[in-house]
């Protein structure tokens, strides 16, 4: 078996910011081959966040990405998202429960800034694969308490990690990985 992960970004970034070139090296040194792609709206525009309306776009580059991981190695199938591609990821697996074995969340955009009224959650109550949540503990998108009463929504199984003193960018992945590594294949393997 050879096992895949695909990891996309956020809002302001693309597949070769320092946080997923970090996070696929980690991968990679656990033998899991990681594909880094930039969502629809990255691929249209090099610079400025997403509208709103391009959201199916973006979870059917992901639904490309992981169909064509499933092309070219056997397994198990990993789905990593930053923030805004995070929550995209959610979002498709929590509509085709088959399309990942376990999902990497790192900094799951909670709620806009300052915004603890507009969750971005509905969705949780549909996921089936085990989710790994990486969160800094000063992301202002969601504060530890807030994630950990928000993945009590989802029925599968679900582990948060927090990464001390990290805001949103989580240390642009400056910190030790393994965990995360071995959290997510431990995930995997308790569903």
């Amino acid at each position: 078996m050879q096992p895949a992960i695909a990891l996309t970004h956020g809002a302001g970034a693309n597949s070769e910011s320092p946080l997923l070139v970090a996070v696929a090296r980690a991968f990679e040194s656990a033998g899991i081959a990681a594909v880094r792609f930039d969502l629809a709206f990255r691929k249209k525009r090099r610079f400025g966040p997403p509208h709103p309306s391009a959201a199916a776009a973006d979870r059917e580059s992901i639904r490309e990405t992981m169909n064509e991981l499933r092309s070219r190695f056997t397994g198990p199938f990993y789905l990593g998202g930053h923030s805004y591609g995070g929550r995209q990821a959610t979002m498709l697996a929590a509509e085709d429960a088959k399309i990942v074995d376990a999902l990497l969340l790192l900094s799951y955009p909670l709620h806009p800034p300052n915004k603890p009224d507009q969750p971005r959650t509905a969705h949780f109550a549909e996921l089936r694969a085990p989710c790994v949540f990486v969160h800094g503990t000063a992301d202002p998108f969601g504060s530890p308490e807030e994630l950990r009463a928000a993945i009590g929504l989802i029925p599968a199984p679900a582990q948060l990690l927090f990464i001390e003193g990290a805001g949103h960018d989580l240390k642009k992945g400056r910190f030790d990985l393994e965990p995360v590594v071995a959290a997510l294949i431990r995930a995997r393997s308790s569903a």
